[in-house]
């Protein structure tokens, strides 16, 4: 499952569409697991000369296939937390006119786009293409503790313990979405689990 379409929701909600190539001196590709495959979907000779490629495989194997397409740069990171300060780096230095390309999964989009706004570039300008893992990043509301990687609704929280209902808010500031106490009027009245988008 590569690409997903989301049903509508809240304006809050990021819409994402699909990568293209704009004209620019510079390109920043960031990209984890399958959104690898939106890379190589706008890959050109011309376009990787003056691209820096920041991949985390997340237990992928596109990881050869971007270094083949020979870009200016490349760089795989074990993870986005191992990964960050060359992201905040590489866009720190960046010159007028980058253009920013992010595919995968929405926490490393949301992430990346927040450093990215931190840079001075407006979330507008950037591109944005999901693929893979619906999985969300969730802030519970209570503790303030953050959960990677949710896949059902409710959850409980890894935090506070609390279970928690997975709403469509969405918070750009934070790079993800909201979890509120399911059972705060109803104590021990949590619905079964089920998956996000069942």
């Amino acid at each position: 499952m590569s690409k997903f379409e989301f049903p509508a929701s809240i304006h809050s909600r990021p819409v994402y569409g699909t990568l293209e190539v704009r004209a620019g001196q510079t390109h920043l590709m960031i990209a984890d697991a399958e959104g690898a495959e939106a890379i190589l979907d706008v890959a050109t000779p011309d376009l990787m000369a003056k691209t820096h490629i920041i991949y985390i495989a997340q237990g992928t194997d596109y990881a050869d296939r971007l270094r083949a397409l020979s870009p200016a740069q490349f760089y795989e990171g074990a993870s986005y937390a191992a990964t960050v300060s060359r992201i905040q780096r590489v866009l720190q230095d960046a010159s007028m006119g980058l253009q920013l390309y992010l595919a995968g999964t929405e926490g490393l989009m949301g992430q990346a786009q927040y450093e990215a706004m931190q840079a001075g570039i407006p979330h507008t300008a950037i591109q944005t293409e999901h693929r893979g893992s619906v999985a969300r990043r969730m802030q519970c509301v209570h503790c303030k503790g953050m959960t990677e990687d949710v896949e059902t609704d409710p959850f409980v929280c890894s935090h506070c313990g609390l279970s928690l209902f997975v709403r469509d808010h969405y918070s750009r500031r934070l790079a993800a979405y909201q979890g509120v106490c399911i059972d705060a009027e109803d104590p021990g009245n949590v619905p079964a689990q089920k998956g996000i988008y069942e």
